[in-house]
């Protein structure tokens, strides 16, 4: 190998080695960041997503657009931001499908190699709600109904896989009650089923219930929280009524690829922190049903974890078996 040559490699891996510098220097964000709702417009996870983009566009000084890319409850869009660069570009933002998703099909990633948590933003509180005409004011006169009447109890939900579904089969598998399961388009049209006397009961998030609520056209009977909801503050939790370690709230958080480095994740958990921590914000998020929570990625992980092998005890036992 001649001088001249071993001199041109060596310039172009010095020029290499200052252009990495260069790229690892760049100010983050450099670009707009694309944030993933893995579901039609409309949604609780839509409506997060876009109350979100606007407050982290002015936290991070950078345009940040919603895309949705629904299909597959959630795992389409899941799985294009876990193949996704880890640059800070690119986030994803959760609902509880995602702590879901791997005991219901079998999935093309795994959370924990190709995601990243970085906050969990809110939770949405589940309500258990039965049509006036059931004779039953509080969930232990629900449930001794139910066993009187094996077969006669139905409950809606938004479908086959949602958190309103494995809440009604947590609680049956607890009970061993003969409880059926009518599946939804859908938490509205659950609402409306139980509030028209078709189905008796219905297990759903506060949003999707509110108006019928107020309306006096269906009774709840129990939140899914650990606490009280802010929006029901009259309605008992299970645990207070003797059910304890049956939550099942909904959740809303932002995820990024695992290749992000550790300084754009924590700066992106700053961000939201801030952004959740404004009265403002929050007020908007009680809208759509939920309560701002924050934490940091840790806590978000292992929360995530804790999620995953609750339910998935709940669907084995259930014997749903993975698509």
């Amino acid at each position: 190998m001649t001088l001249t040559l071993v001199q041109r490699i060596v310039g172009l891996l010095a020029l290499l080695a200052v252009a990495t510098a260069h790229a690892q220097d760049a100010p983050y964000p450099s670009r707009p960041i694309r944030l993933v709702a893995p579901f039609a417009p409309g949604g609780p996870v839509d409506a997060g997503a876009r109350l979100l983009a606007p407050k982290l566009q002015e936290a991070l000084g950078a345009q940040v657009y919603v895309e949705n890319v629904p299909g597959g409850s959630g795992n389409i869009g899941t799985a294009q931001v876990a193949k996704a660069a880890g640059d800070g570009h690119t986030m994803l933002v959760i609902s509880s499908g995602f702590v879901v998703n791997p005991s219901m099909f079998k999935l093309t990633h795994d959370w924990e190699k190709d995601l990243a948590p970085v906050a969990l933003i809110a939770i949405a509180p589940q309500v258990i709600l039965v049509h006036p005409s059931v004779p039953a004011h509080d969930m232990p006169e629900l449930i001794a109904l139910i066993k009187a009447s094996p077969g006669k109890y139905s409950y809606g939900s938004a479908g086959l896989g949602t958190p309103g579904y494995l809440a009604g089969e947590m609680l049956r598998q607890r009970f061993g009650i003969d409880l059926q399961h009518v599946p939804f388009q859908g938490g509205g049209p659950a609402v409306v089923s139980t509030v028209g006397g078709h189905t008796p009961m219905v297990i759903t998030t506060i949003s999707s219930a509110a108006g019928a609520i107020a309306q006096g056209a269906i009774r709840p009977l129990a939140v899914t929280s650990p606490q009280r909801s802010t929006t029901l503050p009259d309605v008992p939790t299970l645990a207070e009524q003797g059910i304890p370690d049956q939550e099942s709230d909904v959740i809303l958080g932002a995820l990024v690829p695992a290749t992000t480095p550790a300084d754009i994740i924590a700066r992106l958990n700053r961000a939201i922190g801030t952004i959740i921590a404004d009265q403002e914000f929050a007020q908007r998020l009680a809208v759509i049903g939920f309560e701002a929570v924050g934490g940091t990625p840790a806590e978000f992980g292992a929360r995530i974890r804790t999620e995953i092998a609750k339910w998935a005890k709940v669907v084995r036992d259930a014997g749903i078996v993975p698509q």
